[in-house]
């Protein structure tokens, strides 16, 4: 879940004062997960609650769903916390960010772009490809 946290975050000397952070400014005390999660997110600058959410208060890994046909890509979250809002850079033509939503969104292509989709290895997830 961390790293996956990290790479959502795309900016590992803002993750790594994050780690610092919680190191300082809870050094030697019992502390919630609460106020982890809340200065997590507060430091990123970012709402990692839906994150936590799904990965720590569920058993379910998201699974990203996606379809393909001859000039679009479409995707959509399952499996997942209502809200869940995690961000994925995938290799699609080039690679480049998504932010998924339960609903489903779509990407259009090129007739002559590459079609070779993937999400990158370093994102806790599943992926289910869509077939009509």
């Amino acid at each position: 879940m961390l790293h996956t946290i990290r790479q959502s975050l795309n900016n590992d000397s803002l993750f790594r004062q994050i780690l610092r952070g919680l190191n300082k400014k809870f050094y030697h005390q019992t502390v919630t997960t609460k106020q982890v999660e809340d200065y997590m997110s507060a430091t990123a600058k970012v709402d990692l609650s839906k994150i936590f959410d799904q990965y720590l208060r569920t058993t379910e890994l998201p699974v990203l769903e996606y379809k393909e046909d001859d000039y679009k890509l479409s995707y959509r979250w399952a499996n997942c916390v209502k809200g869940f809002n995690l961000p994925l850079k995938i290799h699609f033509i080039a690679d480049q960010w998504i932010k998924p939503t339960e609903e489903w969104k779509s990407l259009n292509l090129y007739p002559e772009g590459n079609k070779t989709f993937s999400v990158d290895p370093n994102f806790y997830i599943k992926t289910k490809k869509i077939t009509d």
